[in-house]
């Protein structure tokens, strides 16, 4: 049986999907392009308005597409709302969520023979039957059948030299606009031993950025007592070898000091924070159910940038949520100003079933969020191209990733800014252009698809998932211009 997945999502959800195809793999089916494919998997997300359309649409779309091949709606849209889609969603011929894939697939497999002869109403009993097991408190990883791959040696769909690695699943937070819980459940961790080899397997695969993820990494461990993140980076510090380590979303409430140290001590560890400050008015954060404050959000950036100079932050702001009037505004775009952060995405409020904001009075309009959103976004450029300035004229290393083929997509990642689209990059001012190989890359203060990219002009082939030392040359919009040393 060959099988094709179509991912969307978080990066998490990545790795749910790459979890999915090693244990596709292991039980004997082969991964081909959609039209040699006989099951399509659409692995969801379900996390707001916007991607639970975008999801659909995708099921619709394939089954218009292959009317012949089976279509399997699965990840976090259909761990939401699986039964209600098993039901009202007659073009996906099975649905099941983040948790029960391999119980379903197991259930399917050693019948792959008559498969094609099952009815659309027996996979719906199917998909019910799994939907039931969503809440099962073990992990994705603890329930891949006998013989699948370990973590470490799952396919990838990251760009080459880099891979995810995920160290919990669920969330304690309980932030009152956020469905996660409900999808993904409570905090569960991975043990630091488990995740140790998955490391250490990834890196013998040549893989030179770890990145690190969870819904919050900095809750890592509370379940086994007491957070545990910085345990874990300095066991993975003990690992030899030439390699980046970047941290991905730290709630910033409770957000580990102690890693500054580890930082300090092995410069692998990458000086860059994803941390969710989400507003600047602590009446929204408040309703938000976030403990934090602009001022003690502004105090946790200035100690890290008085400990680490070069230090990269990002963060994510939201707009529009049920209480917030011009006021509140203002002091988002005061916090904004003060915090002069390197990257941001902004987005509008997305009124979610079954949490705690659904029935918050005060309502705002969608057109007034959708407009505070561009404001942020575009109070934001300016910002970061002049954070990205500070780098022009240094020596860092870059990580290659591809040839560079065609015009490249400059934006600021989650932001949608007519500034910065589009950019056509040429190599610096003294180098002829059939002397050099463009490629794209990205270096240590810029996260995969997130944030800009390194545009290399290189007099020599380089090769893709290898760190290369380069000089900043210029900035073209949010990317870098860098040229080998």
């Amino acid at each position: 049986m060959r099988y094709y997945i179509d991912p969307f999502g978080c990066a998490k959800n990545q790795v749910d999907a790459e979890n999915m195809m090693a244990a596709l793999d292991s039980s004997g089916w082969v991964t081909s392009a959609p039209d040699e494919a006989d099951l399509i998997i659409i692995n969801s997300c379900g996390f707001i308005e916007s991607a639970k359309q975008e999801s659909i649409n995708a099921t619709l779309a394939w089954r218009k597409l292959y009317p012949e091949k089976k279509i399997l709606l699965a990840g976090c849209l259909a761990q939401r709302y699986g039964r209600e889609l098993a039901e009202a969603l007659p073009e996906a011929d099975a649905v099941f969520g983040n948790m029960n894939f391999i119980d379903f697939i197991s259930r399917r497999h050693g019948d792959t023979e008559n498969s094609d002869q099952r009815s659309g109403a027996e996979f719906s009993k199917y998909a019910q039957d799994s939907v039931a097991l969503c809440h099962c408190e073990r992990s994705f990883r603890d329930k891949l059948m006998p013989g699948a791959l370990s973590p470490g040696r799952r396919p990838l769909l990251s760009l080459p030299g880099s891979a995810y690695v995920k160290i919990s699943e669920g969330c304690d937070n309980r932030c009152s606009y956020c469905a996660i819980p409900n999808i993904r459940g409570n905090l569960r961790s991975r043990n630091i031993s488990e995740l140790m080899d998955e490391c250490q397997q990834l890196l013998d695969r040549g893989i030179k950025e770890l990145c690190i993820i969870a819904q919050d990494i900095g809750s890592y461990g509370k379940d086994f007592g007491a957070p545990a993140l910085p345990e874990l980076l300095k066991e993975i510090t003990r690992i030899k070898g030439e390699f980046w380590v970047r941290l991905l979303y730290i709630h910033p409430d409770h957000f580990p000091f102690s890693i500054l140290d580890l930082m300090k001590e092995d410069k692998r560890l990458l000086p860059y924070f994803d941390l969710p400050f989400q507003h600047g008015s602590e009446k929204i954060l408040r309703l938000m159910n976030r403990r934090s404050n602009a001022h003690a959000c502004l105090e946790l950036i200035e100690t890290i940038r008085r400990r680490f100079p070069d230090a990269v932050i990002r963060s994510t702001f939201m707009t529009g949520f049920p209480g917030e009037t011009e006021e509140d505004f203002e002091c988002l775009l005061d916090f904004q100003k003060k915090a002069s952060l390197d990257w941001l995405g902004c987005f509008a409020y997305s009124r979610e079933e079954d949490t705690p904001a659904w029935d918050m009075k005060g309502r705002v309009a969608k057109k007034t969020a959708a407009q505070r959103k561009r404001f942020v976004e575009e109070r934001q450029i300016p910002i970061t191209e002049k954070q990205m300035d500070r780098f022009i004229d240094r020596v860092f290393d870059v990580l290659v990733e591809e040839k560079f083929e065609a015009p490249l997509r400059c934006d600021m990642g989650d932001m949608d800014c007519d500034m910065g689209d589009m950019k056509v990059f040429s190599p610096p001012n003294n180098t002829a252009l059939d002397e050099t190989t463009l490629y794209l890359g990205r270096l240590p203060f810029q996260a995969s698809e997130v944030d800009g990219a390194a545009v290399i002009s290189s007099p020599r082939p380089l090769k893709a998932g290898e760190l290369v030392p380069c000089r900043v040359i210029a900035r073209a919009g949010f990317d870098l211009e860098v040229r080998p040393v």
